[in-house]
């Protein structure tokens, strides 16, 4: 009877380990950070466009605002510029106050971010986002922790001069 009951127990815990193991593997695998340049962090102020609420990396695609304060337009002039952010997963997105419901569309927020490698327009984020008020953008050439009522949300440290 000992003998059964130790390699029941035995047997429950090498099944749970390999359960668990294959579970982490998979979580831990979806992708490589390789893809991302961290020795380049470019700071953006835009207007959210879209909010991509997703178990693995939320994601934020906005128009950059130019120097002048404005969205900036592509080569032809006539179609604005996208960028996109990845950040945390969106439960942990939400725990630090950035969800679909706190950043609506138009929202104006500045992010820093580490670009992609192969020159598109995306990155991961650095540090924390701060949102300005409802439609209080900063002033030209500045982000929005720059905007009194302003609020961070996120991590970090968010110095505006680094490029």
């Amino acid at each position: 009877m000992k003998n059964t009951t130790v390699r029941s127990l035995k047997i429950a815990v090498i099944a749970g380990t390999v359960i668990v193991s294959s579970f982490a593997t998979t979580v831990l695998s979806h992708h490589s950070f390789a893809m991302y340049d961290t020795t380049k962090t470019l700071t953006f102020t835009g207007v959210l466009v879209r909010y991509v609420s997703q178990a693995n990396h939320a994601e934020m695609h906005f128009i950059p605002l130019g120097a002048d304060g404005k969205p900036t337009m592509g080569p032809d002039g006539k179609t604005y510029v996208e960028w996109g952010v990845e950040m945390a997963g969106a439960a942990a997105m939400a725990q630090q106050g950035i969800s679909v419901s706190t950043f609506p569309i138009k929202t104006i927020f500045s992010v820093k971010l580490h670009p992609l490698r192969d020159g598109k327009n995306f990155g991961t984020m650095e540090g924390p986002v701060f949102k300005c008020p409802m439609d209080t953008p900063p002033a030209a050439g500045k982000t929005c922790d720059t905007v009194p009522g302003s609020t961070q949300h996120g991590r970090g440290n968010f110095n505006a001069n680094t490029q």
